[in-house]
Formats: C-alpha cells, sequence, structure tokens
C-alpha cells in the first residue's frame, strides 16, 4: 500500500490549494523562526482557509504544525488558531508535553530518538548538524523497520524525492514527507514537482494494487 503524503514547508496559499485539490493527506506548516519555510500565525490560516476552500467540502488535507522550542502552551495556542490537527515535535519535548498536547485534542509526532512511547507516531529524518529537518539528508531508512517491529507507527522525512519515492515506500513506513525536493529555491515550492511526485506516487499505488 502506498503510504499517505505530507508535503512539509508550505507557506504559500495558493501551492496550499492546488496540493489540496490533488489530494495530498498532509499539509505541514512550519513555525520555526530560523527556517526560511517559517510561517507567520495569519499566514497559517490564511493557507489553511485556501486548501479547505479549494476541496469545496469534500475530504480536506490535515493540517501538522512543525515546533521545536515553542512552550507546549504556546502550541496548543496556535493549533488553536489555525486549527491544527497534528503537531510534529522536533525540540527537547517530554511525554509530559506529548500527553498535554494529545489531553487537548492534538495527533503528536516526536522525533526519534526519544525516550518514552507516547506519541501517536515516531517521526525518522535526516539530520545536518544540529538541524533536525529541512536538510534535503537522507534518513536512517532501515530505522523504519526496527521502529516498526516494535509497534510504532513511523513517518519517514530527509530526502525524499520523486527520484527515491518508490524505494521509501517499501520501507513500511505509514508516512512518507516530503519537503525540499519540491522547491525551486528554498521555501519555493513548484506545482510542477508536486505533480511529478504524485504521478510516482500513483503508479505505485497501482503497481500494488494488481499485484
Amino acid at each position: 500500500m502506498m503510504p499517505k503524503l505530507k508535503i512539509c514547508g508550505v507557506n504559500d496559499a495558493v501551492f496550499a490549494a492546488e496540493a489540496a485539490r490533488r489530494g495530498v493527506d498532509y499539509i505541514g506548516l512550519i513555525f520555526v523562526a530560523k527556517s526560511p519555510r517559517c510561517v507567520a500565525l495569519g499566514d497559517a490560516k490564511a493557507i489553511r482557509a485556501a486548501a479547505v476552500r479549494a476541496v469545496a467540502g469534500g475530504k480536506r488535507p490535515r493540517f501538522a504544525g512543525v515546533f521545536t522550542d515553542a512552550s507546549r502552551h504556546e502550541i496548543a495556542r496556535i493549533a488553536d488558531e489555525v486549527p491544527l490537527d497534528v503537531v510534529q515535535l522536533h525540540g527537547a519535548y517530554g511525554d509530559g508535553d506529548v500527553e498535554a498536547l494529545k489531553a487537548h485534542g492534538l495527533e503528536v509526532w516526536r522525533l526519534h530518538p526519544h525516550e518514552g512511547n507516547v506519541a501517536d507516531a515516531v517521526l525518522v529524518d535526516g539530520c545536518d548538524g544540529g538541524r533536525s529537518g529541512g536538510t534535503g539528508r537522507l534518513a536512517d531508512w532501515p530505522l523504519v523497520g526496527e521502529l516498526k517491529r516494535r509497534g510504532f507507527r513511523v513517518v519517514l522525512a530527509g530526502g525524499l524525492s520523486s527520484g527515491n519515492l518508490a524505494i521509501a515506500a517499501k520501507t513500511g513506513a505509514d508516512v512518507l514527507d516530503v519537503n525540499s525536493s519540491l522547491e525551486t529555491s528554498p521555501g519555493v515550492k513548484s506545482v510542477h514537482l508536486l505533480d511529478e511526485l504524485l504521478h510516482i506516487a500513483r503508479a505505485i499505488a497501482t503497481s500494488v494494487a494488481d499485484f
């Protein structure tokens, strides 16, 4: 089965609307000031609204917010205002933070490695020095299988592209998280590149169904 697709680092309402029309499962919004893909709260709300309008009452993408250093109270406030469905934690968050955000009604994804197993999914991402996300570096793909055998739901990110999507789909990840390979420059997503990715995703799904 083709994993669900998340397009992360979306900071443009027009692109978000096109992604929603094409049936993308998740749209990621980055709330990290040092990221070239960072969105202000007002822009995040406009992006979500544009995507929802684009599907005119049909199935909409779920919205995930990426955080590294905001407090859980700030995360909950932002999640309410946008609103978000999922929060993706890349910073030094503990089980208490995860449990509080889940109690707030949010799905929580947490970056590997970490202690505890209370998150709804584990994120396996490529790292580049102190950066863990949006690096374009491949993650430790064999780790996906290990985590799946331990019963975790897994989100795979890091250097995913049209060129390696078919192989990434075979890792067993539940969600494939694509970001920088869809850009013409940092933070500028291309609908053309998205179409190339989705063409491959559809081919993967068809080949699995035929088998």
